[in-house]
């Protein structure tokens, strides 16, 4: 990292980053090519989970190549200046590398919903078995992480 004065080292707050979040740019390559979608995920034991259609161009990349990138931000805000270029915004930002995989048993895509769903809700929930089988679960185990925060962020 560039500027080692902005990087958060603490596992708990780049744990807070992880949990707070609400959306996940993940990164893929196809063919070369760069392609970054925003999905929701959970995050538990050092896995991101993400929910997604059985079929589309996200499926077909990672079926092709695995490997992954991803960058999560809370306290995101823009502090406007008197002039153009002197504009800053502050955050805290989770970003990392990974391998994904799908998961194919009922009873993983069942575990895997419930991280997703926590990550967005306090309840518990049943989940129809025919509904768990029309959708894919993306898990992304964790092989790097970097953390930064920039400017004053008040929580």
């Amino acid at each position: 990292m560039r500027r080692a004065d902005r990087e958060i080292k603490d596992r708990a707050e780049i744990d807070d980053i992880l949990n707070r979040g609400r959306v996940c740019s993940l990164g893929l390559c196809e063919g070369g090519v760069p392609y970054v979608v925003p999905v929701n995920y959970g995050y538990a034991d050092g896995c991101l989970y993400i929910h997604s259609a059985r079929e589309g161009r996200k499926i077909d990349i990672l079926r092709m190549n695995n490997l992954v990138s991803f960058a999560i931000f809370v306290d995101y805000k823009v502090v406007p200046a008197e002039k153009a270029c002197s504009f800053t915004s502050v955050y805290r930002s989770v970003m990392g590398t990974g391998r994904a995989s799908l998961l194919e048993g009922r009873e993983e895509k069942e575990q895997a919903l419930r991280i997703i769903m926590r990550h967005y809700s306090d309840g518990e929930f049943e989940f129809e078995p025919q509904r768990v089988d029309q959708v894919a679960i993306i898990k992304v185990e964790v092989d790097s992480l970097m953390a930064k925060s920039s400017g004053r962020v008040n929580r």
